[in-house]
């Protein structure tokens, strides 16, 4: 069983969250490069990383996104304290702000999965246990990655975590953002993740309360670590 180790960020700003996982994804690879010249008895054990957060409120649009899914102009933005980044994860826009677990974890996916949809597959799977811990039933949705809610019922599929990740040489940055408290109306300045006939949810909203996102942060971080089969540090 591999360690990883987990760190809760707070609230940070996305350029800085992004700049640190950069400096980590690079660590990795790094290692990983220098086990290429190695005997595999004399390969070192790359360090992993599951890192928390909360972004102030921020768009993020994928490099296969388009532009035209954010709805507002720069002066729109400021108004609502809002900034904007174009990525380099996969994915279409999505939002980040107060209230929503943003996760990023920085693996050596060989230790972990076979496959890129296996990697996606299990982080969904992490989230859809942790909703289930809360009495709600999410799903897939196919063609679709991200965990949501009601996915065979027209007009009323909505998306409780968007995912969007980016790997190179098989390691793995970028994640998940898992809305708990999240004020969903600034989803409404973007088509989320590019669809227009979709909507989001959170915690708060499919429970009528407020819920206490220490206790939603304890609850996912052990999901992941269990769904993956590693041991946090």
């Amino acid at each position: 069983m591999y360690n990883i180790k987990y760190q809760d960020l707070g609230i940070i700003e996305y350029k800085e969250a992004w700049e640190y996982q950069e400096k980590l994804f690079n660590e990795v690879i790094e290692i990983k490069k220098q086990n290429n010249d190695l005997p595999l008895d004399q390969q070192l054990v790359t360090p992993n990383f599951l890192l928390f957060c909360e972004h102030p409120h921020v768009y993020t649009l994928g490099k296969s996104g388009e532009e035209g899914n954010l709805l507002v102009d720069y002066l729109q933005l400021q108004a609502k304290h809002a900034t904007f980044f174009r990525t380099n994860r996969g994915g279409d826009i999505t939002y980040h702000g107060p209230g929503q677990i943003v996760g990023y974890p920085i693996l050596n996916l060989s230790y972990f999965v076979k496959g890129a949809r296996e990697y996606i597959e299990k982080l969904e799977e992490a989230i859809i246990q942790t909703v289930a811990a809360y009495g709600i039933t999410s799903e897939r949705l196919e063609g679709a990655t991200g965990v949501w809610l009601d996915t065979k019922v027209p007009g009323k599929t909505r998306k409780i975590c968007a995912i969007g990740v980016r790997t190179s040489h098989w390691v793995s940055m970028h994640g998940f953002a898992f809305n708990v408290n999240t004020d969903l109306d600034y989803f409404n300045m973007i088509n989320p993740c590019g669809f227009t006939d979709k909507s989001v949810t959170s915690l708060q909203k499919e429970l009528g309360r407020e819920i206490d996102m220490e206790e939603v942060r304890t609850l996912l971080r052990d999901k992941i670590a269990e769904v993956f089969g590693f041991k946090l540090i």
